[in-house]
């Protein structure tokens, strides 16, 4: 059993790696910035917020491994990842994990998705934040870290149906709408990674199958 620690807890992507870690025997402490706005919420319910490296310095010893689901469309992107990753990555001996985004994957040696696909102008400053974020979760020395980014279109909606995680190049075609991936899929790999971990120090790729 690990004791984890979920950013972004609240959130869908969030609630559902909760779940899935306390199903499969975790002990889980769950971060939103307001609880009372997420009631039910299970876990440890605490106030915190993933920018605020006091905050984070405070809430994170004592676990295992610190989890970033957070997604915050009103703030300035290039910042927000930036400071969620030094945060975390300043906490010693505590392993980082963090939803990332296909479009940062490579397709080819050098080659990003977002690179390849005539990818439209006004979607770079967040994809180029979250990069930002990578980096410097790349560049801690030490630090046990992995981001890990759905491939093709989150289904909430849909039962599991399997996955694979993949350290390497995208296959061409990818992303892609069709066999979107279930929330569910995804937050299972999530929790393996705790449990078993198989990558680290990478941004891998989570399939549909």
């Amino acid at each position: 059993m690990s004791k984890i620690i979920v950013f972004g807890a609240g959130g869908r992507v969030g609630r559902l790696v909760v779940a899935e870690a306390l199903a499969r025997g975790h002990q889980v402490t769950s971060v939103v910035r307001d609880p009372a706005r997420h009631p039910g919420l299970p876990g440890q319910v605490v106030s915190g917020d993933i920018t605020d490296a006091d905050s984070v310095a405070t809430l994170v010893p004592g676990h295992d491994v610190a989890v970033s689901t957070v997604y915050d469309v009103s703030a300035d992107p290039a910042a927000c990842y930036t400071a969620a990753a030094q945060a975390l990555a300043a906490v010693p001996g505590v392993r980082v994990l963090v939803l990332g985004i296909a479009v940062l994957l490579e397709s080819a040696p050098g080659v990003r998705l977002m690179d390849a696909l005539g990818f439209p102008e006004e979607f770079k400053p967040f994809c180029l934040g979250h990069l930002a974020g990578t980096e410097v979760l790349a560049r801690t020395d030490g630090l046990d870290w992995l981001v890990l980014s759905p491939i093709g279109e989150f289904d909430f909606a849909a039962a599991r149906t399997g996955h694979r995680t993949d350290g390497g190049p995208v296959a061409p075609g990818w992303p892609r709408t069709e066999g979107a991936l279930s929330g569910l899929d995804f937050a299972a790999a999530v929790v393996e990674e705790i449990g078993t971990p198989r990558h680290r120090g990478q941004q891998v790729a989570v399939y549909p199958v």
